[in-house]
């Protein structure tokens, strides 16, 4: 590295986890036998997760250059991973660059245009990235890019140069190389490669109206040819054809299937066959319209010879619900297909298939959901996992419990087994048996003996509390809880919802929680003196508890004047389109108000799903919010 380490003051500067001075001992391990690590310590060092350039990247930025630049050194390729990533930040954001950053680039770009003329091709390619990544204006890239092109006759890179052109043709100012660039990309919309259109309509597309559009058969051509591979090669997608498949995607927004249906068509690829699944799952997790058109084809691909292909087809269906019993009965069919994906949970085809028919309501799924019940059958986690939106639909199956709580009308062929299987299990069914109501009567001797036990009682008392007055006898021993236990309130309350006097909870009770707040609203006009309270918790900046005291304060007096903004406020951004699991209650509130807000009524007829969480939670939450609609 030379003395230019030595010169900067390391310490004066920070990276993301504090001073810097790590860094001249980080860059000089790259030159060596421990390249990779050092390598990978300073990309989370110098970028971690991005949101600023760090006082230390500019600093570091010609040393970074010229080990890359550098034969021997095993890491050149992370490093300019690096640079690619920090070139790209500081061109996307407006705010928290350092101000060194500009004059450090300006004076690195030379060194990374002459990465172009690398003698390998992968940091050729790399070189092209950054290209393509940073905010440079055209007019200083396009020369060298453009140069390298006429040269180069390594296909991948080419792909890469392809982008990098476009990218650079587009930022001005461009230069007076802006015509033959656009020359040069255009007319790879006609080359005799497959992938070179494809890298053609990607560059082009962005700044095209309708181009992607009029050239979609040129995009699948290229996606469904074994030459898609190639991209592995590339800096940009560096993956083969499900990378290739999802990337292309982001040119065919909207609610239009036409893309997913020709990646849906017959392949005899299973990268490709479940890739066309995955970006299937994406468009219906995003819109309703599609389902129709993409049904037959998921039905399809539910006798496909890849394990993986069937499991992702039948939980689309599942996720689809009431929407797909039409495919019952071929659904129905795998019930005894006990292949199982590679993942960590090896969920089974035959699980999936348990999780469609419930959410069909399709009484063919009671003897496995039984038989998991009883644990004489394998299959289903207890605990509850939320997914985030993300850009991409991730196939999963639900908990036991939640499947169960899901299939009231098929409550009384599913309780026996309920109520004769262990304590453990019975506990995290409990939740199941409150959504279930009255009709969990017969579970109440049991959830009387998890009420005795102190380690068990509070699932107990909640699922009693929810089947209401049919477990009245548990009156007493839910009273005795309000006196002695570590949850008074949440006793008090059960003892009332069984059929027990208001007193208790009302001594206990409080507003600090939003189920402080929910077992208040369930005392009607019995909550009456916490009145002034909750209209001190409608006011907190929480949303929950803003749409819970509401209620609240309803119940217990009748207020419409006041509680129905409140509720109504939390609504607003539903007619655009922005679902937030705080509306659904709060349209219920509403609703048993009485009260409905003229700016929902296009919501209905929306073809965005209303969704917060991804996964299977998105279709359960958007027809759970267009049912209170």
């Amino acid at each position: 590295m030379g003395d230019g380490v030595e010169a900067v003051d390391w310490a004066r500067l920070k990276h993301n986890y504090g001073s810097a001075e790590d860094i001249p001992d980080l860059l000089r391990r790259c030159a060596g036998p421990e390249s990779e690590e050092a390598a990978d310590e300073l990309l989370n060092l110098l970028f971690h997760q991005g949101g600023w350039i760090c006082p230390a990247a500019p600093a570091a930025l010609p040393f970074l250059l010229r080990l890359a630049a550098d034969p021997h050194v095993t890491a050149r390729r992370t490093l300019l991973e690096l640079v690619t990533l920090l070139a790209a930040e500081a061109g996307r954001l407006t705010a928290k660059v350092d101000p060194a950053w500009p004059r450090a680039w300006r004076l690195a770009l030379p060194d990374v245009l002459a990465l172009l003329d690398a003698p390998e091709p992968e940091i050729r390619r790399a070189a092209a990235n950054i290209t393509a990544a940073c905010a440079t204006p055209g007019a200083d890239l396009l020369p060298p890019l453009l140069t390298r092109w006429q040269a180069e006759d390594d296909l991948p890179t080419r792909l890469d140069l392809i982008l990098a052109l476009g990218r650079a043709a587009h930022r001005a100012p461009a230069g007076d190389r802006y015509d033959e660039a656009r020359t040069v990309l255009h007319a790879q919309l006609d080359a005799p490669h497959l992938q070179l259109r494809l890298a053609a309509l990607h560059a082009l597309a962005p700044v095209t109206p309708g181009l992607a559009e009029n050239h979609l058969p040129q995009a699948l051509a290229a996606i469904r040819d074994s030459g898609v591979e190639l991209w592995r090669h590339t800096g940009t997608v560096g993956n083969g054809a499900q990378a290739v498949q999802h990337w292309t995607a982001d040119l065919f927004p909207g609610p239009s299937p036409a893309y997913v249906l020709g990646l849906l068509a017959d392949h005899p690829d299973d990268e490709q066959r479940i890739g066309a699944l995955s970006r299937a799952g994406t468009l219906l997790s995003s819109w309703r319209s599609p389902a129709r058109a993409l049904l037959p084809l998921l039905a399809e691909r539910l006798t496909d010879p890849v394990p993986e292909v069937r499991y992702r087809a039948v939980e689309l269906l599942a996720c689809l619900g009431p929407a797909a019993t039409a495919y019952a009965d071929d659904v129905a069919a795998l019930l005894d297909d006990t292949a199982t994906r590679t993942t960590y949970q090896g969920e089974s085809v035959a699980d999936a298939a348990v999780w469609a028919l419930a959410r069909m309501n399709d009484p063919r799924c009671l003897p496995a959901l039984t038989a998991c019940v009883a644990a004489t059958r394998p299959g289903f986690g207890a605990g509850t996992g939320y997914l985030g939106t993300g850009l991409a639909h991730c196939p999963g199956l639900p908990a036991l419990p939640e499947i169960l709580l899901r299939l009231p009308d098929h409550a009384q062929r599913l309780l026996p087994a309920i109520i004769t299987t262990d304590d453990d299990r019975l506990l995290r069914l409990c939740a199941t048996l409150a959504v279930w109501g009255p009709t969990a009567h017969q579970a109440v001797p049991r959830l009387l003996t998890l009420l005795a036990d102190d380690r068990h009682w509070i699932p107990a008392a909640e699922a009693l509390a929810g089947i209401g007055t049919a477990a009245h006898e548990a009156s007493v021993p839910l009273l005795a809880r309000t006196r002695s236990g570590d949850a008074p309130r949440l006793a008090a309350w059960a003892h009332w919802k069984v059929g027990g006097d208001p007193g208790p909870l009302l001594e206990t009770a409080g507003t600090e929680t939003p189920a402080d707040l929910r077992r208040l609203a369930d005392l009607g006009p019995h909550a009456a003196p916490f009145t002034a309270a909750l209209r001190t918790a409608m006011a907190t900046p929480d949303p929950w508890t803003q749409v819970e005291a509401a209620h609240a304060l309803w119940s217990a007096t009748g207020d419409t004047e006041t509680t129905a903004p409140v509720l109504t406020a939390a609504l607003r951004a539903l007619a655009a389109g922005t679902y937030r699991p705080v509306m659904l209650p709060a349209l219920r509130y509403l609703t048993r108000m009485g009260r409905t807000p003229a700016f929902l009524k296009d919501v209905p007829s929306d073809d965005r799903r209303l969704r917060y969480f991804g996964g299977w939670r998105a279709f359960t939450e958007d027809e759970a919010i267009r049912a209170a609609l």
